[in-house]
């Protein structure tokens, strides 16, 4: 197994997601920060047009979106699991939701007036408007809520975590699963990146003391790594030989070999293009080639995803 390599900055609520995960597993990776706003050159010649952050790397296959990141990390290192057996089913559920409803609510909360002025207090006005525009242009034709219905929302979530918390340290059990995850980076968000708005979580102290117990974590071992170092080691590795008994699902009426894009359905919906060289139950790769990256293995999972013939 070649090195992971994590392409991320520190204030992404869902790098720390992947973070946490590889501290849970006691794992060595490597720290390559990207931008957090276009250009973003370097992502694109691994990725081809994904450019959410964060995403993994291990040798010349990118893996793109923190549920499929959890699925390969859970491969790499079983134990402990993030699936548990008798839960696995709700454990993705639960996950899903709160990387979706539960995260545009918090983070509506968290970026309203007040939160914005604080994140960008120490930086130029002109780095607030860039970061608002680039993000605006992410979530082009998304339904957002307003800061005061987002707030209403983000209580209400944070008392449902909270009775999930009741009698057991975890949300389901006594060891954190993917759900664990999902749910805590878009509140550690609020505690560490905008902590003028972390009152909100005072009301659910049940809730605060999980968040310390999946702080205490950590984030593994970590060695940081620039990007050209990535790409380098990009071009240098070939793709992982695809499973020989991978079953192709096909929904679109695509055959393998073709030309096709992906994209995310809703928030960045910049097209990756390439050659389907797999379609699963649970995931798309593509094949796609870099000037500076060399041969490169696209990996997304099919839910929140789009396939298109290029």
């Amino acid at each position: 197994m070649s090195d992971l390599i994590l392409h991320h900055y520190p204030s992404s609520p869902f790098s720390e997601k992947v973070r946490l995960v590889l501290g849970y597993k006691a794992l060595a990776w490597k720290s390559v920060v990207v931008p957090r706003i276009l250009p973003k050159p370097d992502v694109l010649a691994l990725t081809g047009g994904y450019r959410k952050t964060p995403f993994l790397q291990i040798g010349a296959d990118m893996y793109c979106d923190t549920a499929l990141m959890c699925e390969v990390l859970d491969h790499v290192q079983p134990q402990p699991t993030l699936y548990p057996e008798a839960s696995k089913g709700v454990a993705r559920v639960l996950a899903q939701w709160a990387d979706t409803t539960l995260f545009w609510a918090a983070m509506a909360y968290n970026l309203g007036p007040k939160g914005a002025a604080a994140l960008f207090a120490d930086a130029p006005p002109e780095a607030a408007k860039a970061f608002a525009a680039d993000r605006g242009a992410m979530s082009a034709g998304m339904t957002r809520s307003r800061p005061a219905d987002a707030t209403a929302s983000y209580k209400s979530y944070l008392r449902r975590l909270a009775h999930m918390l009741d009698h057991q340290d975890f949300l389901l059990g006594s060891a954190p699963c993917v759900a664990d995850f999902a749910a805590y980076h878009p509140l550690w968000f609020t505690r560490h990146c905008v902590p003028v708005m972390a009152h909100i979580l005072n009301a659910t102290p049940s809730v605060l003391a999980w968040m310390d117990r999946m702080a205490a974590l950590g984030h593994g071992s970590m060695e940081k790594f620039s990007a050209e170092q990535a790409i380098a080691l990009c071009a240098a590795s070939e793709p992982l030989a695809l499973a020989p008994d991978t079953v192709f699902q096909d929904e679109h009426g695509i055959p393998l070999g073709s030309t096709v894009t992906i994209s995310a359905e809703t928030f960045g919906q910049e097209p990756t293009e390439g050659v389907l060289l797999a379609a699963t139950r649970t995931r798309y790769t593509l094949r796609r080639e870099d000037p500076r990256a060399g041969v490169v293995h696209v990996h997304f999972p099919r839910i929140g995803y789009s396939l298109r013939a290029a």
